[in-house]
């Protein structure tokens, strides 16, 4: 048996076409009929062909590749957002390489050495710091970027595409204070990141606003195990909020993970909001309320601007903010009804059942 690896004139000897016709249906640089297509495809899939990248790029001087460089793809939102890339890309005839930094600014640099090295014909970019990667500075003013999501839109070096997440904080704390709480604390994954420090700025300026009082944040970091732990101790030290909000689809979980631990029940004992609203949310006993981020929306922004840089425009950095959206659920604990039902009780004399429980002069303990 042959070792030799197919090559495109075997494929399109077996589809009895011309090599260029090979190269058009792989390549995309020109339109094929489908009835060729499929031919060529069949031949390919035979022979078992692997289009040969690298040499593709030395005959024609550039890739129909797309970088796309995540801080970490164990997080839900990320990978939605690279599988949303992919589909467009795939519609118009691009590949897509994604690498991941882990958080770690050392191995971004590292992914973003290796993602150039392919010379792609465009990069998309979400940073895990609000620092810019000075390889990217140096390699905006001849390849198309798009900086995307954990990304300071002022000054850009490149088109960006961002939700307002000062909006997004100030949605949750609105609903979180319709609903009777004051006692709020902030789950927050890394402070450092400016995406988390805007939707603590939306919500602690409306809370302030609105009730003089300052939201408390705990910081959790970007792994959701140690998060429980750290949440779950911190619970452990300080009294009970009546509500948390979780500023990222990670945090939450281990918000949830740490009340699971602590025994605390949603939203009887303590009320949630997430962030970014999976199917995993709503999959629950008690459905979560949350923060949804428009992933496709977003998605489609990266690849339009990607597309137009590509395509010569050369315009001053053009940044896109999206808006996000509650989704009103049950994890949210309406205690305005509550007060307002005692309140009744009150005025029509009905009798405290724990009213004997309380020392006299004393008011129930806030937990």
């Amino acid at each position: 048996m042959s070792s030799r690896r197919s090559t495109i004139k075997d494929v399109a000897t077996l589809a009895g076409v011309s090599i260029a016709t090979v190269s058009n249906v792989f390549s995309g640089s020109k339109p094929v009929n489908a009835k060729l297509r499929a031919r060529v495809e069949k031949a390919a899939r035979d022979l078992s062909y692997q289009v040969d990248r690298a040499a593709s790029q030395l005959r024609s001087g550039q890739t129909k590749v797309i970088g796309v460089l995540v801080p970490d793809l164990d997080d839900v939102f990320f990978t939605s957002l690279v599988s949303r890339l992919e589909v467009r890309a795939q519609q118009d005839g691009y590949d897509v390489i994604v690498a991941s930094s882990r958080d770690d600014p050392a191995l971004e640099l590292s992914r973003l050495r290796a993602l150039l090295g392919w010379r792609p014909s465009a990069l998309v970019a979400v940073p895990c710091t609000d620092a810019v990667p000075v390889i990217l500075a140096d390699e905006a003013h001849r390849l198309p970027i798009v900086l995307a999501d954990r990304v300071v839109t002022e000054g850009a070096i490149a088109d960006t595409v961002t939700i307002d997440n000062r909006e997004a904080g100030e949605i949750a704390a609105r609903h979180l204070l319709a609903m009777g709480h004051r006692d709020i604390v902030i789950a927050a994954s890394h402070l450092s990141v400016a995406p988390i420090r805007e939707r603590i700025q939306g919500a602690d300026a409306f809370l302030r606003r609105r009730t003089g009082r300052a939201a408390i944040v705990v910081e959790l970091g970007s792994n959701g195990e140690r998060g429980a732990e750290h949440f779950a101790n911190w619970l452990d030290r300080h009294a009970r909020p009546t509500a948390v909000l979780a500023l990222t689809n990670v945090i939450t979980l281990a918000v949830l993970s740490a009340f699971a631990a602590r025994r605390i029940d949603v939203p009887e004992d303590i009320s949630i909001i997430g962030f970014d609203d999976y199917p995993w949310m709503s999959a629950r006993k008690t459905a979560l309320t949350a923060i949804r981020q428009p992933v496709d929306a977003m998605a489609q922004a990266i690849w339009e601007r990607l597309l137009a840089r590509i395509g010569g425009n050369a315009a001053a950095p053009q940044p896109v903010v999206l808006n996000t959206s509650l989704q009103v659920r049950d994890s949210v604990r309406n205690l305005a009804a509550a007060k307002a039902g005692m309140a009744v009780e009150t005025a029509l004399g009905v009798e405290d059942p724990n009213a004997d429980e309380q020392p006299d002069g004393e008011l129930p303990a806030v937990h």
